[in-house]
């Protein structure tokens, strides 16, 4: 393990933060000029819908192979190779002209756009372990979160002032840009002798060891129905803040900006609190806010006969509060389950929640956004689901004790 100094690591998260970005820009950045872009390539809004869910299937697809790559040939290669694919496919949306020359360049962004997240995960864990590993995992997810209420804001305005190609145009520049500082400054953290043999027969076996483990199964469960109670909202984005809160396309940031923040305080408390009390205890915590939080939205659309800001968004604040307390305590204890498989675990963890938010934004958003009572309501299932599999969880430890 590094034993490097905390600004070095703050360095390293700020790059790793950077990297993981690339997954949100592509689905935030384009969502105030979905309607445009339809317009456009004469593509109706369910159609573009599928710009969103075609991404985020080969997103979570790809996610299988990211980090089981990076076992095999190291962290770096895999990063390199796939901010520079980043972004080729962001140019080649940005010359689309039609629909279907989008699809195929926004399934070869998810193919890549995924990497740095997951590579990213065992990145940290190859350098730290405990306390420092949390501390480092949150600094991640703090500079991380900021993209969220940065994308749309930028493609609101990128949108406004140079038209949608435009998006897919600074979409490239950030890949290219990421290429360029991984080549310099990222250094290679998982080593020839510990690698992984990169065989088909091998990986399928390593998949099995790990997705088949209930702990495992179980784990993740809960941080994906978490995510997904936040996650409903940004693929509802345009029809809740432009039909239901009537915003226009430059506002998303009232959305975004709380949610966003939520996030960032969440991974603030999860590092604070990292070393003073157990992950157990973090875990809890986080999920005691985010029933307060899904509560009062259930509880305002309930009471209220018109939705009106700031209420309307701030129980969403409070829930990715909670979600990101509680996120970095579930996904270290994931990864400890299997030192030597650590890349491995990261991928099969990120491609079933990617799968269950395209889930999501494929078939629940478009079933619950004609309502923001449907849409509270939702959430409270997917948190519950959550809550379920982490009691499972805990029940099998006291099992095992």
């Amino acid at each position: 393990m590094s034993s490097s100094s905390p600004r070095k690591h703050l360095g390293l998260a700020a790059l790793l933060a950077a990297l993981s970005t690339l997954g949100p820009f592509s689905i935030d950045t384009f969502l105030p000029a979905m309607r445009a872009i339809g317009h456009s390539l004469a593509a109706s809004p369910l159609e573009m819908q599928q710009a969103l869910t075609v991404y985020l299937f080969c997103y979570a697809l790809m996610m299988l192979w990211h980090g089981s790559i990076s076992d095999a040939v190291g962290r770096r290669p895999v990063v390199l190779a796939t901010s520079l694919l980043f972004g080729l496919a962001s140019v080649g949306c940005a010359l689309s002209e039609s629909l279907g020359t989008l699809l195929l360049f926004r399934a070869l962004q998810g193919l890549c756009g995924g990497a740095g997240l997951v590579v990213g995960r065992a990145i940290i864990r190859d350098k730290l372990d405990g306390a420092a590993a949390q501390r480092l995992m949150s600094q991640v997810t703090m500079l991380f979160s900021l993209s969220p209420a940065i994308a749309p804001v930028v493609g609101g305005w990128l949108f406004g002032a140079f038209g949608w190609h435009s998006i897919f145009v600074f979409m490239g520049l950030i890949g290219f840009a990421l290429f360029a500082l991984s080549w310099f400054w990222l250094e290679e953290t998982h080593q020839a002798h510990a690698r992984q043999p990169l065989k088909a027969r091998y990986l399928l076996a390593n998949y099995w060891q790990v997705g088949r483990k209930r702990d495992f199964q179980l784990l993740t469960a809960a941080v994906s129905f978490n995510f997904a109670g936040f996650f409903l909202y940004i693929p509802s984005a345009p029809v809740f803040l432009m039909q239901h809160l009537h915003l226009g396309p430059t506002q998303f940031l009232w959305l975004f900006g709380p949610a966003v923040f939520g996030i960032m305080f969440g991974a603030f408390l999860s590092g604070r609190m990292a070393g003073h009390f157990s992950q157990r205890e973090i875990v809890s915590r986080g999920y005691w806010v985010m029933f307060v939080a899904a509560a009062l939205n259930l509880g305002y659309n309930l009471a209220a006969s018109q939705m009106a800001l700031p209420w309307a968004v701030l129980p969403l604040a409070l829930y990715t509060t909670g979600m990101s307390l509680a996120a970095p305590s579930i996904t270290l204890n994931l990864m400890d389950q299997f030192p030597s498989l650590r890349g491995t675990v990261s991928s099969l963890q990120g491609f079933c929640q990617t799968m269950m938010s395209s889930l999501v934004a494929g078939v629940l958003a478009p079933l619950a956004w004609a309502s923001p009572l449907r849409l509270a309501s939702v959430m409270c299932v997917l948190l519950l689901l959550g809550f379920s599999c982490r009691m499972g969880y805990r029940l099998r430890q006291k099992g095992k004790a």
